[in-house]
C-alpha cells in the first residue's frame, strides 16, 4: 500500500502488516500518521495481504456504489476509520468490482459488515450501521 508524505508530498510504501502503525516519511522522515481513512481494496489479492497480514482487526464494509443504505452508512465508516486508526484497519469491498469476495463472505445484502482478527472472520452484520455499533464491533474483535 502506498502513503502519500503530507509534509513533501513523497509515496511511501506500506507493509500490509503496519497500515495501523504510524510510520515515517523516506524522503523527508517526517512523521506519517497511521492509517485512519478507508482502504478502497483494488483486488482479492490485496484483500488477502492485508487481512492476513494485519496485527490489529480489519473491519470490511462490502458496498456497491448504486445501494442508497451504502450511501449514507458511508460517512459513519469514514469516522470510525478515524475513530479507530492505529488500533484497526478499515477497507471498503465494491461488491460490483469483486463479486468473488462477495461470494466468499457469502454476502447477499449490502451493505454487510465484516471484521477479521488474525487472518480469520470474526463477526459478520448485514445492513445499516452507525458509528458506535463499528467501532463496538472492532472492539470486540481486538479483546477476542
Amino acid at each position: 500500500m502506498l502513503r502519500t508524505c503530507p509534509s513533501c508530498g513523497a509515496s511511501n510504501r506500506i507493509p500490509a502488516s503496519r497500515l495501523a502503525e504510524p510510520g515515517r516519511c523516506g524522503r523527508c522522515k517526517q512523521a506519517l500518521a497511521a492509517t485512519s481513512q478507508p482502504i478502497d481494496v483494488p483486488d482479492v489479492a490485496t484483500f488477502d495481504q492485508i487481512v492476513a497480514a494485519s496485527q490489529v482487526p480489519v473491519l470490511v464494509d462490502f458496498w456497491a456504489a448504486w445501494c442508497g443504505p451504502c450511501r449514507m452508512v458511508a460517512p459513519e465508516v469514514e469516522r470510525t476509520a478515524t475513530t479507530v486508526a492505529g488500533r484497526a484497519v478499515v477497507l471498503k469491498v465494491d461488491t460490483e468490482r469483486l463479486p468473488a469476495l462477495a461470494a466468499r463472505y457469502r454476502v447477499q445484502g449490502i451493505p454487510n459488515f465484516a471484521v477479521f482478527h488474525r487472518g480469520k472472520l470474526v463477526e459478520q452484520r448485514a445492513g445499516a450501521m452507525r458509528h458506535p455499533e463499528l467501532v463496538r464491533l472492532v472492539e470486540a474483535a481486538g479483546s477476542a
